[in-house]
């Protein structure tokens, strides 16, 4: 869903946004932040390996989505293990797939998988959902969705297969290859049974955890969604001065790439207008 992308793939996007910061000036440091310190200005970003000193902060270090942890997940991400529907679901057009989880995300990915595979199986792990009763109900009543409730998903299975466009290496073995869904092994927690199905995209939809927690004690952070860092007056500011939160760290709604963007440009002209007001515009 970003505008005039609809050929481009998300590495060739990010490649091209760095090359376009690189023209003007931006200088990348490929470095781990540990902590920063708001306690005097400029404030301090410490890292593994150097000291940042800096009038503002922009955060976007985004949201790692929450996994599994079951075997076949983690090789087969791209081959069919997904955590965005929105993403990744019009590739799985006339086919089976699995959805895990139980709140409202999970439910909206279900709806929007139904629309065009030809089924959907929705696994929890619980007898009721956690979700919204309007949404969760949509769902139940679904003629293309199947719920499978007190169940888990404990095994992810697939097979290995060529790379796509490679004709020229039938026995290469050093040939790209990627791994791709075939099946799914549920297992019923009342009873204990385990049964394998045939499923062609397995989608994780049971949380993201924002990567904030270098911010504890520094910031102020949303109540209501744990972890992602509260937004003060529907701007990009933050409870400190000069620190500004962008995309997914402060967005535990949309998590979308084309939101994030469009945070990130808020939250740019935010600190330029915040280092002007400051008089610090020519020293940032």
């Amino acid at each position: 869903n970003y505008p005039g992308l609809a050929n481009a793939t998300g590495p060739g996007v990010i490649s091209a946004m760095r090359a376009q910061a690189v023209e003007f000036g931006t200088r990348f440091e490929a470095e781990l932040v540990h902590r920063i310190d708001a306690s005097s200005r400029p404030f301090k970003v410490v890292t593994n390996s150097s000291t940042i000193e800096t009038h503002s902060i922009i955060v976007a270090t985004g949201a790692e989505s929450n996994w599994l942890n079951i075997p076949g997940e983690y090789e087969m991400r791209g081959g069919g293990v997904s955590s965005c529907a929105t993403c990744d679901g019009a590739a799985f057009n006339g086919r089976d797939v699995i959805v895990v989880g139980g709140g409202d995300a999970a439910m909206e990915d279900a709806l929007v998988l139904a629309r065009t595979s030809r089924s959907v199986t929705v696994i929890h792990r619980r007898d009721e959902f956690r979700a919204s009763k309007v949404l969760a109900q949509r769902v139940i009543e679904h003629p293309s969705i199947k719920i499978r409730w007190n169940s888990t998903l404990e095994k992810i299975t697939g097979e290995v297969v060529k790379a796509a466009g490679d004709d020229s290496a039938e026995d290469d073995l050093d040939a790209p290859q990627q791994k791709i869904v075939t099946g799914a092994v549920i297992k019923d927690v009342t009873t204990g049974e385990k049964e394998t199905i045939k499923v062609d995209a397995v989608f994780v939809a049971i949380g993201h955890t924002p990567t904030t927690s270098f911010l504890q004690g520094i910031v102020e952070f949303d109540n209501e969604h744990p972890g992602y860092v509260k937004a003060i007056e529907r701007s990009t500011r933050t409870s400190v001065p000069g620190i500004f939160a962008a995309g997914d760290v402060s967005d535990a709604v949309y998590r979308q790439a084309i939101t994030s963007a469009g945070s990130g440009a808020a939250a740019a002209l935010d600190a330029e207008r915040w280092l002007s007001e400051e008089g610090l515009g020519n020293e940032a």
